[in-house]
């Protein structure tokens, strides 16, 4: 048992997987791409999940809503205005009669995106003016950096009731919420305590990005509600200004929701730590933006800002809020809360559903069971099928995130089932490669140990045709035969006469191939070798294999005892040179790999001259000519069976044979001559 296991950790996995069937290995590379996937969302959490975001804001930028936004305008502070009033900060006596002409033009409510942390000269104009308004609400700003313990500017007022702050019960009193705590807090100046007040702190993305911002944050105990929740609590009239949060309900349902006592109606999504998702599904243009300088001086029509409400805030590059968006490298933060404000109104604020880590493992699993089912339909399905999956997928699942996005606001994520399915697709591929690769070499070797080699590589790696494919070529033939063996074969059982007969064909294969020859055909109880060219090396080559074949194997092969009356096994080899045509013939779905020509009719006819010449390797006389170093002896001309004209045959000389039967001898045993002992000449 010990000795298997360390075999099969020698081997690798690696070889235990390519010995297992298809669907095993499948449901490897599935896991692996599982494993392989998580891995990186775990490694590279922050890089991918600003692409994440990224690409997934394309449900709203490829079709943004571009109706111009009537209910909420925003009052830019911008160049224009800095340059006729002054850089800012503004004097407060020039803010007071930027509300004094709001107010005037009938707005409803005035959220001012600034935060007024000093207090100056004019404040008493300012909160006189802010006082006569319908509905005013400031900036104040709890700060969630730990580097700004410090920084407690201004006095925060205006929290909510009904959440609690508490560390130890916070989560559980506030439906599974774990609400933000700030470190420190910039809020406006205590003269500004009875004007109601929202935060406008944002929760920036390591890539600059704004795309949440707490709903509340805590901060002294108390949780002081988000500038456009503010707005709403506002316009309520409830002074306890009371809130509760709820867990969220339904397959699609958020993780919690943010519930105004004011407004039942308004459910506000938050997700565990009770954040509120900015959406963008606006085009920036829809949103009227007017002068701030052009409101003071009254160069405006008042009907665009009767009854509506208005966000004060800067827009000039200088003031320095500044933010990227999805449309944008460069927008103002205002742009932020008017996009808040008008998801509120319109009851479409996006969100993420509590169930979505289970959507996007439903949906890797669609994908792997597309991924399975192409690996499976066969090889030039999965050849095209999986590199095309590999790309669709994550653009499928990038549209899926999009189209919940656009039709009912629900961020679900893309990237986990998008990178798996990409993984999944291509360790597939390369899984069924690797797969064909293995059965077409397993192919091509059961074909090699059929056919030669090139014959073999040529049909294992082409399309069959039903044309002659054949070329010429000049080569060197031998034919050996075993003699007597069909006499052979009455006498002895099929399994003893198979065995001699692979005996024979290895060990013969053995020595033509060490003699850079190659076996073409085994056929019955012979063989047909062939050496390219009609040269001299060639002709060497074919006879050194010939006096090898007869050495070995009277040696080793043939059987010490003879059954009484039947002649001993033999062999005869003959060889010649010439042209053959050699090549694959027959239709499509049947080929046979032929060698024509007489050549090989002359080649095979010599052999069989052997038992009536009593010789054990005859040669024919082309052949016979390349080899004028050999001591060789006419055997006269015969006109060979089937043939037309006369060929001169040679063998070896007596005395040469002599000496190839006293190599025969060895030391282990003294084997009977099975040489050629009827029909024969000296």
């Amino acid at each position: 048992m010990a000795q298997n296991l360390r075999s099969l950790t020698a081997r690798g996995p690696l070889w235990w997987l390519s010995q297992q069937p298809p669907q095993v290995v499948r449901a490897a590379a599935l896991i692996t791409a599982a494993a392989v996937s998580l891995g990186i969302l775990l490694a590279f959490a922050g890089p991918l999940r600003n692409l994440e975001e990224q690409a997934g804001a394309l449900g709203w930028t490829l079709i943004p809503e571009r109706e111009l936004e009537q209910r909420v305008t925003i009052i830019a502070i911008d160049e224009r205005s800095l340059a006729a009033v002054g850089p800012w900060p503004w004097p407060r006596t020039e803010l007071a009669r930027l509300v004094r002409a709001l107010t005037a033009a009938g707005v409803q409510l005035q959220l001012h995106d600034i935060v007024y942390a000093e207090p100056k000269s004019g404040d008493d104009a300012l909160i006189q003016a802010l006082s006569e308004a319908p509905g005013a609400v400031l900036a104040q700003v709890p700060v969630l950096q730990d580097n700004a313990l410090d920084t407690n500017t201004g006095s925060l007022t205006h929290p909510v009731s009904g959440v609690s702050c508490a560390v130890t019960d916070s989560s559980a009193a506030n439906a599974g919420v774990n609400l933000s705590a700030a470190q420190g807090f910039l809020a406006p100046a205590a003269n500004f305590t009875a004007i109601p007040k929202g935060h406008i702190t944002p929760i920036i993305d390591t890539d600059g990005a704004v795309r949440r911002t707490p709903a509340l944050v805590c901060q002294g105990g108390s949780a002081y509600p988000a500038l456009a929740i503010s707005a709403f609590l506002q316009m309520g009239g409830n002074d306890a200004w009371e809130v509760s949060l709820s867990p969220g309900s339904g397959l699609l349902g958020p993780q919690a929701r943010l519930n105004l006592r004011g407004y039942p109606g308004l459910n506000i999504p938050v997700d565990a730590e009770g954040n509120i998702r900015i959406p963008y599904d606006r085009a920036p243009e829809s949103y009227l933006a007017l002068s701030a300088i052009d409101v003071m001086n009254g160069n405006f029509d008042p009907n665009l800002l009767a009854n509506t409400w208005v966000l004060v805030g800067g827009t000039a590059f200088g003031m320095g809020d500044i933010v990227p968006t999805p449309y944008s490298g460069a927008a103002p933060g205002v742009e932020l809360q008017a996009r808040l404000l008008t998801g509120l109104l319109d009851v479409r604020l996006p969100f993420s559903p509590a169930t979505a880590p289970a959507i996007l493992l439903l949906l890797s699993l669609v994908f792997a069971a597309v991924s399975y089912s192409l690996a499976r339909a066969g090889e030039r399905i999965a050849a095209y099928g999986l590199p095309t999956a590999a790309l669709l997928l994550p653009i499928a699942a990038v549209l899926f995130h999009s189209i919940l996005l656009a039709s009912a606001n629900i961020w679900l994520g893309w990237l986990a089932p998008a990178l798996f399915g990409a993984l999944a697709s291509s360790l597939l591929l390369i899984v069924e490669l690797n797969r064909i690769r293995g059965e077409r070499a397993r192919v091509y070797g059961n074909l090699a140990s059929y056919l030669p080699a090139e014959v073999a590589r040529d049909i294992a790696f082409s399309l069959p045709s039903s044309n002659i494919l054949a070329e010429k070529r000049d080569v060197t033939l031998l034919s050996a035969d075993l003699r007597n063996f069909s006499s052979f074969g009455e006498t002895r059982t099929a399994e003893e006469s198979a065995a001699v007969l692979h005996f024979f064909f290895s060990r013969a294969t053995a020595i033509i191939e060490q003699h850079r020859g190659r076996v073409h055909e085994f056929k019955g109880d012979g063989l047909l070798a062939i050496w390219d060219g009609c040269d001299a090396k060639a002709a060497e080559s074919a006879l050194a294999s010939a006096e090898e074949l007869q050495f070995a194997l009277t040696d080793s092969l043939l059987p010490k005892e003879m059954v009484a009356g039947i002649e001993p096994l033999a062999l005869g080899v003959g060889i010649e040179q010439g042209p053959v045509l050699i090549g694959s013939i027959g239709p499509a779905h049947r080929r046979s790999h032929a060698l024509l020509g007489a050549t090989v009719s002359i080649a095979l006819r010599i052999q069989e001259m052997t038992v009536d010449l009593a010789q054990p390797v005859l040669l024919g006389e082309c052949v016979a000519r390349q080899l004028p170093q050999r001591d060789l002896q006419s055997q006269g001309s015969y006109l060979l069976s089937g043939l037309t004209f006369p060929h001169t045959l040679f063998a070896l000389r007596a005395g040469r044979e002599s000496q190839t039967r006293q190599r025969n001898k060895t030391s282990k045993s003294a084997r009977p001559n099975l040489s050629i002992v009827l029909g024969g000449r000296s």
